[in-house]
């Protein structure tokens, strides 16, 4: 497995609920405190951020844009315990914060929320799981080239492009969500209207098509560069599958179908922790200022069935050099070079030795 631990199956008694009582009921306290500071840290860092991109030399633009980038991810973060109602104990205003810290991200609250929740409820479940969702020998077939281009580089070299896709398909279309949740979703899409109507006019007239891009364009790129490599990380591994219904286990997914990483200091203070993400998976809702305290439990009471792995270089070119079609057969990954070996396309003696 490489970069990853070795863990023992989870035996197939243990239930998620078991898994779920063995926290501390401390870890899903809600803490208006800890949520405030949170904020203010983000809004700082971010406001710092872009102050550095202001005022620094052009050669330094790439650090600033990428530091204020990461930054910018810790508004995900809190909005994204506001979607699990988990940043403070009021619903109200957890939509408030939620839709407030979405609105510089250009993300539509609601939309985002349900679609999210879905990831949540059936985690690596073939066919339903929203996030990262793998693609078959099938569906890859019957794509057509331009789709099939897309997926290659997706999921190969530029995976870091890969949230942008799904934010745009995923949370603008009003016709995929249910008539009881159209309310929200309009709201939601209104705010988003508003605010670009205001921001992107305002930010044009006082710095032009260049202070689009410097000032937000390329900081929201960074953001969908974390968005995309944590999704990946947290839930891609070449030994882990994606199960249909009939095989698919909570306790499972979500304990040892989700990746525990560890990142720099500096990108867990930025983002909230998010990387500590298997005590999220178990409960939505801990919030992420609880999430080690969660973990420390997890680790405790259930270490041997976790995996863990170290962000960097060797990580990132296991997963896009070998997680590229999933195999129905073995519910496991291949690539796309054995797929095209597979139907006759490539030279196995020239493409083989490259997967």
């Amino acid at each position: 497995m490489g970069v990853y631990n070795k863990v023992q199956p989870l035996p197939p008694n243990v239930t998620l609920a078991q898994i779920t009582q063995s926290i501390p009921k401390e870890a899903f306290e809600k803490d208006t405190f800890k949520a405030v500071r949170s904020i203010l840290v983000t809004v700082l860092a971010v406001a710092f951020g872009e102050w550095v991109i202001h005022i620094c030399p052009v050669w330094f633009l790439p650090f600033a844009w990428f530091y204020t980038g990461t930054a910018a991810t810790g508004l995900f973060v809190i909005g994204h315990d506001c979607g699990h109602r988990s940043l403070v104990k009021s619903l109200f205003w957890n939509d408030v914060i939620g839709t407030a810290v979405f609105l510089p991200l250009i993300f539509p609250f609601h939309p985002w929320r349900i679609k999210h929740n879905i990831h949540h409820q059936h985690t690596n479940k073939m066919d339903i799981d929203t996030a990262w969702h793998p693609i078959t020998e099938e569906y890859y077939k019957n794509c057509s080239t331009f789709e099939k281009w897309g997926h290659r580089i997706t999921r190969g070299p530029v995976w870091f492009v890969g949230s942008v896709g799904h934010w745009l398909w995923e949370h603008f279309t009003v016709g995929t969500f249910k008539p009881d949740d159209l309310t929200k979703v309009k709201s939601s899409l209104q705010f988003i209207n508003y605010y670009s109507l205001l921001f992107f006019p305002v930010l044009f007239y006082f710095f032009g098509v260049w202070g689009i891009i410097k000032y937000w364009f390329v900081p929201f790129l960074g953001f969908h560069f974390w968005m995309s490599t944590f999704t990946l990380v947290h839930h891609t591994a070449p030994h882990i599958p994606f199960l249909p219904e009939e095989k698919w286990n909570p306790a499972v997914a979500q304990l040892q179908h989700t990746i525990h990483c560890k990142y720099p200091a500096w990108i867990d203070f930025l983002c909230h922790d998010i990387s500590v993400h298997i005590p999220h998976h178990v409960s939505t809702g801990i919030p992420h200022y609880k999430l080690r305290l969660a973990y420390g439990s997890l680790k405790k009471n259930w270490g041997p069935y976790i995996h863990e792995c170290e962000f960097g270089i060797e990580l990132i070119w296991q997963i896009i050099s070998n997680c590229q079609i999933h195999d129905e057969d073995t519910r496991l990954y291949k690539t796309f070079s054995q797929l095209l070996q597979k139907v006759g396309l490539i030279n196995p003696q020239i493409d083989v030795k490259h997967d």
